[in-house]
């Protein structure tokens, strides 16, 4: 019994001084790491990202594209989705400050009223990345980086193709224009790209404009009112394919033949959008890829480490015609 009960109080107390060294160890792996929001002890970089929502194809694409790229990086992510509201996207950020993570990403839902809450992050001493849409912020220091497309060249690209393919029409072509989400970044640009490029053919003109929420069922539903409030539609110009693709019903139940009664111009070149250039329903995609989840941990590394990054960071896209998406599709990723 006697060597029975030495033995356990040694036991007891070689443990206890494994428990204190593993202790102080793990103390060591914090500091280190600037009291990341993950396991105690760990070198894991945390990564809180707040996404806009599941409105589209695109949407869904660039989710999955973050979440494996976490993975496959080793950052441990915390994910929130917005639901396409500004006030669920601040009160995740304002989470992921409280939870300490190493840094925070999110897609803003529109572009203004960020600056309070990114000032709070500041503060937390927590750098931010901007993905995909950008914020109308003069203070350019709330944020380390921007990472996504070229909205304005998008609608740019979409109005030059137009323009060339009208060069030779003599009278009004009429425009009908899906609008993306009121206030967002990708509305605004896209909007502003394609009516400046289409403003060197006076022939070419925008009669209704409004916003389907980059979503089919709005695409459909403003479609449907353009066709009855419009007896003379030449052109759409949708800032999303699944806004286009909602149009298609609506032109479809009209009775007209889209592709050939009204040209149908698109932006982002998901599978279905291409589908639809390659049966000759659409005409037109320019591309915004939503792949950008390496690029973005890459970036989530780099800002963690301290190490300066661009402002901006685009992402290399192109165009379509029917016979390039045909050419596209068999190896298309999304």
């Amino acid at each position: 019994m006697l060597r029975t009960g030495t033995y356990t109080r040694r036991g007891f107390g070689a443990i206890l001084a494994a428990g204190l060294l593993a202790s102080g160890l793990a103390g060591c792996g914090n500091s280190d790491t600037g009291g990341s929001g993950g396991e105690a002890g760990s070198d894991k970089i945390v990564l809180g990202f707040s996404q806009v929502g599941a409105e589209s194809g695109w949407r869904t694409a660039n989710t999955t594209s973050v979440k494996e790229a976490a993975t496959e990086a080793g950052i441990e992510l915390k994910f929130d989705d917005a639901q396409q509201k500004q006030e669920n996207q601040i009160k995740a950020i304002r989470n992921f400050i409280q939870q300490k993570v190493d840094v925070i990403a999110f897609s803003p839902v529109v572009e203004s009223g960020w600056d309070t809450v990114l000032k709070e992050a500041k503060d937390a001493d927590i750098p931010v990345i901007l993905t995909d849409r950008a914020v109308d912020s003069a203070d350019k220091t709330l944020y380390k980086t921007f990472i996504g497309s070229d909205f304005v060249k998008e609608g740019r690209l979409s109005g030059e193709w137009l323009v060339e393919e009208k060069k030779a029409a003599t009278g009004p072509v009429n425009i009908v224009e899906l609008q993306g989400t009121t206030g967002s970044a990708p509305a605004n640009d896209r909007k502003k790209g394609f009516a400046e490029a289409i403003a060197t053919n006076p022939n070419l003109k925008v009669v209704a404009s409004q916003s389907g929420d980059f979503t089919r069922a709005g695409g459909k539903q403003v479609m449907e009112q353009f066709l009855k409030a419009n007896p003379k539609i030449d052109v759409l110009f949708a800032h999303n394919d699944d806004m286009g693709l909602g149009a298609l019903e609506a032109i479809t139940a009209a009775g007209k033949v889209p592709g050939k009664d009204i040209t149908i111009i698109t932006i982002d070149a998901v599978k279905d959008g291409m589908q639809a250039l390659a049966d000759g329903k659409f005409n037109f995609i320019a591309e915004c890829s939503p792949l950008l989840g390496p690029q973005l941990m890459d970036l989530v590394k780099k800002v963690h480490a301290g190490e300066s990054v661009p402002e901006r960071v685009e992402t290399e896209e192109t165009t379509f015609t029917p016979e390039q998406a045909k050419a596209a599709l068999p190896t298309r990723k999304y």
